[in-house]
């Protein structure tokens, strides 16, 4: 038998469902949602089926939003009970006031409520050792498999087809495209597939030639027999004992994650392998290694320690390595992933249902899902332990507090740069971005501090001294980074300049040795990416961007590339070359002692150059708001060309320096930074950046550019010591209006300072919810350091 679909879903859990029912409300019919058994047989039907709302992605957030307005209008067991969340340190509690900081941004009711308060919501509760809470009243509840249901239902409504009992044996692909879908039940033509396969994602992802990275961990919570009167009960968190609990008739649903977690099926020499068979069907109960989360949960109910079990859950749930859901389209065209839903997928069902549809009709998403798209992954994730590791690592620390600044510690080192050996021992703290190892600050230049004071709160938790004197010696002398881990893209071909032309907003295809700094945007004016273009020849292009940023940067070229049949090639070439900049105001004083080439060539321009015995391409930018330049290598001359510019510049007090540094000096110069600052849901013109915008020139994007925007992004100063670091809401006449998109303090002007999208200008007072208190900021002209630019020159 042989049948056609426009749309092919594999996956009848609540995210297939999702997905299909979004479609249908965006007016496609030719739709089939396909399951290997029965809707809800993965991991949907033992979901512990908590709603909770409030997460640290904005985009997440609104996504879980948007589920609770789409399952108060279903038939499927929805209960506002409202949540709660324990703290049991000082250290959460500051969590928490930060979050309750975040929710007023999202017009979320969440506030902070006392002990007894909390004890009055949920009388099963012991308040020893609690120190406060906060309470959502709009978070709850609902009975996963009746979503699932109640969503499949509403789909068919909208003309989609629901075919259970129908296992996925492969996909075809032509030309990079899906083609087929081919099943034990006879083949499906179609143009699109989504793979929202749960634990199997991985599985038939591989049957594309995919790879998804989700590992299935086990997953336990228990059910208890009757042993309370209560009703409506909100759900209750205790992050700090791990545990979570819901009501369930007049007993409790108890769960949590635990310090010793269970991978299932993968390991580190193999891919998952689920067994063929294993459909409706649960893991063995393990006791022993739930009694971490059995005696936390006495501590807190104490009735848990007498109450009789129910039932034992013991169910795979599939885990990405950041504990973000894994969504979009992937490098083969047409087929999409919604997966990897990391035990919140009954939370933010609703949200990814609408965010895919979006996404699959319009060929974009509506939304910034940066931090959810599959692109984020680069090639290190097809390994089977790397991928482990970091699932491992992410399961087992859910519950911990992510200091801004936090590092993670699995899977490292696994990218170095050239220069690694020399930063470890000259004292470097390294932190890791996309795999790659990167100096964060020297230990050893704190010793040079001049009394730089630990800042308050949140901001000092992971803060150096060594920071202030690496910013100080870029402004007096000169500074040397490492930023080998950038990413760069070569684009060449006979279409490589149209093609640039096209996609980029700015006019790149100047004269060779033109560097040009430019946004590449979505339909909706949006920056998609921000990036650097050098162009090396007249079919040549570099493209130099975010470390984390170049496996999504280049999805985004290659999928323009292909939707003009452009003939070029697409490359990532980071690792065949070592990047160094050097910056400051004797920079040129240094690097004039190691070229024999002048170096008087204008900013933003590039040239080849010696650099002692090293062939080097010398950029003319900075990132800093210093003279300098980027120094590209061959990676087999990088530790040579690092010692060259160290040695050359010792006389003239150069000190090497690390990304926090960076942070702030860049922080003074108004540079922005994609995914802080600048993204997806921003234009140039909103964000400070129109003078990049050339409008006598056709690119993707242009007529949906309104150059009076309501809103711009603005330089705040704030009150001394009131360091915003991003998402605090910010006030205007006594109404929210906005959040910190990125902040810091600024070692040079003396300030701490923020930015945020506001619909005045410089001269006017705002306050800014900073470690639960309002502060006074000031809408000043940006940027603070240096406004004429002459320094950079």
């Amino acid at each position: 038998m042989s049948d056609s679909a426009r749309i092919v879903i594999i996956g009848g859990g609540v995210g297939g469902a999702s997905v299909a029912y979004h479609l249908t409300q965006l007016g496609e019919r030719d739709v089939l949602l396909l399951d290997r058994d029965e809707l809800t047989s993965g991991s949907t039907f033992h979901s512990a089926g908590l709603v909770g709302q409030l997460r640290a992605d904005p985009t997440l957030t609104r996504m879980n939003q948007y589920s609770v307005e789409l399952y108060r209008t279903l038939d499927a067991g929805w209960t506002e009970c409202g949540g709660i969340k324990l703290a049991g340190t000082p250290e959460r509690m500051a969590e928490i006031r930060r979050q309750i900081g975040w929710a007023r941004t999202f017009g979320l009711p969440l506030e902070e409520i006392s002990v007894a308060e909390a004890v009055e919501l949920f009388p099963l509760m012991d308040p020893s050792g609690v120190v406060g809470a906060a309470y959502l009243p709009t978070d709850g509840q609902i009975d996963p498999s009746a979503l699932c249901y109640a969503l499949a239902t509403k789909a068919r409504e909208g003309g989609a087809r629901v075919r259970t009992r129908t296992r996925v044996l492969g996909i075809d692909t032509e030309r990079g495209r899906v083609t087929r879908v081919r099943t034990d039940q006879g083949d499906i033509d179609c143009e699109v597939v989504v793979n929202c396969g749960g634990m199997f994602a991985a599985e038939i992802g591989r049957m594309a030639g995919v790879r998804i990275p989700i590992v299935p961990m086990s997953h336990q919570y228990v059910v208890t027999d009757a042993f309370h009167e209560h009703t409506g009960l909100p759900t209750l968190r205790d992050p700090d004992l791990l545990v979570y609990y819901r009501q369930e008739v007049q007993g409790l649903v108890m769960g949590g994650y635990e310090r010793t977690c269970a991978p299932w099926t993968a390991d580190e020499t193999s891919y998952d392998a689920i067994p063929a068979d294993f459909n409706g069907r649960l893991l063995a109960e393990d006791w022993d290694r739930f009694t971490e989360i059995s005696e936390n949960s006495r501590i807190r109910v104490p009735a848990m320690a007498d109450v009789g079990i129910r039932k034992m859950i013991n169910g795979p749930e599939a885990f990405t390595p950041d504990n973000e859901f894994c969504l979009g389209e992937t490098e083969v065209g047409g087929f999409f992933v919604a997966a990897g839903f990391c035990a919140h997928g009954i939370a933010g069902a609703g949200g990814i249902g609408r965010v895919m549809a979006e996404w699959i009709v319009e060929g974009e998403p509506a939304m910034d899902v940066w931090h959810m798209d599959i692109r984020r992954f680069g090639r290190q994730y097809r390994s089977p332990s790397y991928t482990l590791a970091r699932a491992v690592e992410n399961y087992e620390t859910y519950y911990d507090i992510r200091y801004p600044g936090h590092e993670r510690s699995a899977g490292r080192p696994l990218k170095v740069s050239p220069a690694y050996g020399w930063h470890a021992a000259h004292g470097a703290e390294f932190g890791e971005k996309a795999g790659w190892e990167r100096v964060n600050y020297y230990r050893s230049n704190e010793r040079d501090s001049t009394g730089d004071e630990r800042p308050q709160g949140w901001a000092g938790r992971l803060w150096s001294p060594a920071i202030g004197v690496e910013h100080r010696a870029v402004r007096e002398t000169a500074g040397l980074f490492d930023e080998t881990s950038f990413a760069k893209i070569q684009v060449a071909g006979p279409d490589a300049a149209d093609l640039l032309e096209w996609v980029c907003d700015n006019r790149v295809a100047r004269q060779v040795g033109a560097v040009t700094y430019t946004q590449a945007l979505n339909r909706r004016g949006g920056i998609e990416c921000d990036f650097t273009v050098t162009r090396r020849a007249e079919d040549e292009f570099l493209i130099v961007t975010g470390t984390a940023f170049g496996s999504h940067d280049m999805g985004w070229l290659r999928k323009q590339a292909a939707l003009r049949g452009a003939d070029v090639r697409i490359a990532d070439v980071t690792g065949q070359y070592a990047c160094f900049a050097l910056w400051g105001p004797r920079a040129r004083d240094i690097l004039g002692t190691l070229t024999p080439d002048p170096l008087g060539f204008p900013f933003m321009s590039a040239r080849e150059l010696t650099v002692g015995d090293v062939p080097v391409l010398a950029l003319r930018v900075t990132f800093v708001g210093e003279l300098g330049w980027e120094l590209y290598s061959s990676s087999e001359y990088g530790l040579a060309l690092w010692q060259a510019l160290w040695a050359a510049g010792q006389p003239y007090g150069l000190r090497a320096g690390g990304y926090r540094a960076i942070d702030s000096l860049r922080l003074e110069k108004g540079y922005r930074v994609w995914g802080a600052d600048i993204g997806p849901e921003t234009t140039p013109y909103e964000a400070g950046l129109g003078f990049c915008v050339k409008l006598d020139k056709d690119f993707l994007g242009k007529d949906a550019l309104d150059p009076h925007p309501e809103r711009r992004l603005r330089c705040l100063t704030l009150e001394p010591g009131a360091i915003a670091l991003g998402n605090e809401p910010v006030r205007l006449d006594g109404q929210v209006v906005a959040r910190i998109t990125s902040g810091g303090h600024g070692y040079t002007v003396g300030s701490p300072i923020a930015y945020a999208y506001l619909p005045v200008g410089p001269g006017v007072k705002v306050e800014v919810e900073v470690e639960g208190a309002w502060v006074t900021g000031t809408v000043v002209s940006d940027p603070l350091f240096d406004p004429a630019g002459e320094r950079v020159r």
